[in-house]
C-alpha cells in the first residue's frame, strides 16, 4: 500500500509561481513513475506531468515551457514547479504514483491552486 503525501498548492496571480510536492511511502519499489493531473471534472482527470525514475518525462502541450517536473528518488518525492500561471491553471491537483509492482494506481488526495487577480 503506497501512501502519497502533497503539499503546495494555494493562490497565485496570473503570471506567478507555485510549487507543488508529493512524497510516496509505504514500502516504494522501484521503477515507478510519480506526477500530477488535474481533476477536469467528476472522475475525468487530465495528466498535466509525470516522470519515471528511469528518467522519462511527459508533459501535457498546455503546460510545457511553464511547469517543470523534477524528482528525488531517494525520498521518493516529486516535485512541479509552475510558473507563468494563468487563469486557466486553475484547478485541483493530484499525486499519481503509478508501477509494474503493484496492481494499481494511487492517487493523492488533491491541492487546490487557484490562479487569479
Amino acid at each position: 500500500q503506497v501512501t502519497l503525501v502533497e503539499s503546495g498548492g494555494g493562490l497565485a496571480q496570473p503570471g506567478g509561481s507555485l510549487r507543488l510536492s508529493c512524497t510516496a511511502s509505504g514500502g516504494v519499489l522501484e521503477p515507478y513513475r510519480m506526477g500530477w493531473y488535474r481533476r477536469i471534472s467528476g472522475p475525468k482527470r487530465e495528466l498535466v506531468a509525470r516522470i519515471w525514475t528511469t528518467g522519462p518525462i511527459d508533459y501535457s502541450d498546455s503546460v510545457k515551457g511553464r511547469f517543470t517536473i523534477s524528482r528525488d528518488n531517494r525520498n521518493h518525492t516529486v516535485f512541479l514547479q509552475m510558473n507563468n500561471l494563468r487563469p486557466e491553471d486553475t484547478d485541483v491537483y493530484l499525486c499519481y504514483f503509478g508501477s509494474p509492482n503493484y496492481g494499481q494506481d494511487y492517487w493523492g488526495q488533491g491541492t487546490q491552486v487557484t490562479v487569479s487577480s
